[in-house]
């Protein structure tokens, strides 16, 4: 009776703390909800046909009814419309009715991207929208963000408009440290009038000097230049002085007068981020709940009798075969299998690597990658359903993440062709060490093997980094991108320990995080 009562009395703070864990994370998940889904202005989406390129367009029509001008703002590599929300709400509080497309390959735009192609489109849906009285030559703005700066200024010089924003625009000559493999576009036109252009104060140098050298002394007398000190490449699109700055260009160009436009609200952005935290606070229970049906009694967990690589030898290992991967890539062109700009590059990167991690730990993975049809089950069904909550929250928020029929076509291949490397990535880590009691406690050493197969993650992309700027392999997206894949990795990281601690099994472990993995490259590479 005693050992009953004592059992209750330890499983009641648990049972309280996860409690008010999950009270805490629909909280935050209502008031995430409560602050994105108010719009300030009335959104439309719609398909355009302009000239062979049917691209899906966000419409965002200012409160005052007639508008005062038009802006065709244009994303950058790897981003869609969602993402230019801001900058799109700060030109329609000036008045300005706002067209913001998904460029071909990106968001819910269908076609495969090239530049080429996405310049082409972009000029089309510019002519389109002048043909149906959208878009006047004298009260019409262009403007862009990386690429969509670059587009932006391409087009601008050959269709007339009233004005051009460039914001970080892609460099178009192979100067100050850029690379010319790595270049979207070459040869930039000659200014458009009334362009500005501006770049953030921590941005590779190599982007602010050729931004900086489009505009030549004496010529562009009615453009300017400007750099937003602080701003990185990325939070520009969320900077509220890159918002002033495109209102009082956006002001002269259009010969507007009346007071300073309002500057929009951040309540979405605050909003979102609340709703990922909720979510990831409800990730860890709920990983432990969905992986761990098949071990409800802690007597039944196998033990794992393999250990862990020593940190400086898997290191070495790591090094030595991202740089054999990157070597054969750099004399062996893969096949277009996974079609994916940029993306099958890194694919077929990791595929490699792993492949070569099972074969050097050969007598590991026999012992270590047993398969349990119910762990394996639970892994699969856990990562699939973060995936689909975690694009859902996204695609109501911050980005264009749901994966449409197109991209889920492609994620077989993927998912099968990244497990490999994941895989041997858990043989590196061994197991998750337990401590010698029945108690349901963490385990020894979670942050140390986080924060190792962190470092693993961070040699892995030295190599890529190399063949980038010694091999010119032309894979800009894996620097661009860098930010995007640190967090990333740390959250896939983190579940990949929560399910091998649960189920003590690397398979099960892989399988999730092969899962999250291929769904995050069908997500950030545009399609090709």
């Amino acid at each position: 009776m005693s050992a009953v009562a004592e059992g209750q009395t330890e499983t009641r703070p648990e049972n309280r703390k996860l409690f008010f864990r999950a009270l805490a994370a629909v909280v935050l998940i209502v008031v995430g909800l409560l602050m994105v889904l108010p719009r300030p202005f009335h959104e439309r989406n719609y398909v355009i046909d302009a000239g062979g390129c049917r691209l899906t367009t966000t419409l965002i029509d200012p409160k005052e009814s007639p508008a005062r001008g038009t802006v065709l703002l244009l994303h950058g590599l790897a981003a869609n419309r969602k993402i230019m929300t801001y900058l799109a709400n700060g030109y329609a509080a000036m008045g300005l009715r706002v067209f913001v497309p998904d460029l071909p390959g990106h968001g819910k735009t269908d076609g495969e991207f090239s530049p080429a192609r996405a310049e082409e489109c972009s000029e089309n849906l510019l002519r389109e929208l002048r043909s149906r009285g959208l878009a006047p030559p004298d009260k019409t703005i262009l403007a862009g963000h990386s690429m969509g700066g670059a587009i932006a200024m391409r087009v601008g010089a050959r269709v007339p408009v009233a004005g051009v924003i460039a914001i970080s625009p892609a460099p178009m000559r192979a100067k100050h440290g850029a690379m010319s493999e790595t270049l979207l576009y070459e040869n930039p036109p000659p200014l458009p009038p009334f362009t500005e252009v501006m770049n953030g104060g921590l941005e590779f140098a190599a982007m602010r000097d050729n931004a900086k050298d489009l505009l030549q002394p004496g010529r562009d007398v009615s453009s300017h230049y400007d750099v937003v000190p602080g701003a990185t490449h990325t939070s520009l699109l969320s900077d509220s002085r890159v918002v002033r700055l495109s209102q009082e260009w956006a002001n002269k160009a259009l010969h507007l007068s009346g007071n300073a436009a309002p500057m929009p609200a951040r309540w979405s952005l605050i909003g979102a981020l609340c709703g990922l935290a909720g979510l990831f606070l409800l990730s860890g229970p709920f990983l432990r709940e969905a992986t761990g049906k098949a071990f409800r009694d802690k007597a039944e967990y196998p033990a794992e009798t393999t250990q862990a690589v020593l940190w400086w030898q898997a290191s070495a290992e790591i090094l030595l075969m991202g740089a054999a991967a990157v070597e054969l890539l750099h004399y062996w062109t893969p096949p277009n299998l996974f079609r994916l700009f940029e993306g099958d590059y890194l694919i077929v990167f990791l595929s490699f690597v792993g492949l070569l991690l099972l074969v050097a730990h050969r007598k590991e993975a026999a012992e270590t990658l047993r398969l349990r049809p119910l762990t394996m089950l639970g892994a699969l069904l856990a990562a699939v359903m973060l995936l689909l909550l975690f694009t859902a929250w996204l695609e109501l928020s911050l980005t264009e993440a749901w994966l449409d029929a197109t991209r889920w076509q492609r994620f077989p291949p993927i998912f099968l062709a990244v497990l490999p490397f994941l895989l041997g990535e858990e043989l590196l880590l061994g197991p998750v060490t337990r401590r010698d009691t029945a108690e349901a406690v963490r385990p020894r050493g979670a942050w140390q093997r986080l924060l190792r197969g962190l470092l693993y993650r961070f040699l892995l992309w030295l190599p890529l980094l190399g063949g980038a700027l010694l091999l010119h392999s032309g894979e800009i997206l894996m620097v661009l991108l860098v930010p995007f894949f640190a967090l990333f990795c740390v959250a896939q990281r983190w579940g990949m320990d929560v399910v091998r601690e649960v189920t003590a099994s690397a398979a099960a472990a892989a399988l999730f995080g092969a899962i999250l993995l291929a769904g995050f490259f069908l997500v950030i590479f545009p399609l090709h």
